[in-house]
């Protein structure tokens, strides 16, 4: 009795290196090494509530720290959590829907929001943010005097890193 031949189902995101070029790779390695507090090449629980207590963040409830595991599908090595990044950066919205929904702000399609408009935007429209988001969003966005640069923005948040302005 011979087996039916078929074809082999394929596998994706087999080589998730080939989804980042070589500095997102090694953004991912520095960012890895630093979760990694105990340099055994794993993310654990403990290494978790360690590098939130060197951020000067300490977390009491052990279950925080359990549920974020629950995220990973197993043991979270270097390439694990790679492909766990791929996929969170892959969920992130398209870049068109992220464009129109920052056009809904900025009417002029001048690319910068003030910050009070975008302020006002973020506390009135959608999921609306708290002050301390609204504080840290601040912190990593590009501003162009006291305005947001949402096109850099929009950059940073699907492909991470720091974008030189364009001209």
């Amino acid at each position: 009795m011979s087996k039916a031949k078929g074809k082999k189902p394929q596998r994706s995101g087999s080589n998730v290196f080939a989804n980042f070029d070589q500095q997102q790779i090694q953004e991912f390695k520095e960012a890895f090494t630093i979760i990694d507090q105990d340099r055994d090449g794993f993310i654990s629980e403990k290494d978790l509530k360690d590098m939130w207590a060197s951020l000067g963040v300490i977390k009491s409830d052990d279950n925080y720290f359990a549920e974020m595991m629950k995220e990973a599908t197993g043991p979270l090595n270097f390439t694990t959590f790679l492909t766990f990044m791929g996929v969170k950066l892959q969920n992130t919205d398209s870049d068109d829907t992220l464009v129109s929904a920052f056009l809904t702000i900025d009417t002029e399609a001048t690319g910068i929001i003030s910050k009070p408009q975008f302020t006002n935007a973020l506390t009135q429209l959608g999921d609306r943010f708290t002050k301390e988001e609204i504080k840290q969003m601040y912190e990593v966005a590009p501003m162009k005097g006291d305005a947001v640069d949402w096109k850099r923005f929009i950059k940073l948040i699907k492909y991470g890193g720091d974008f030189e302005e364009e001209a």
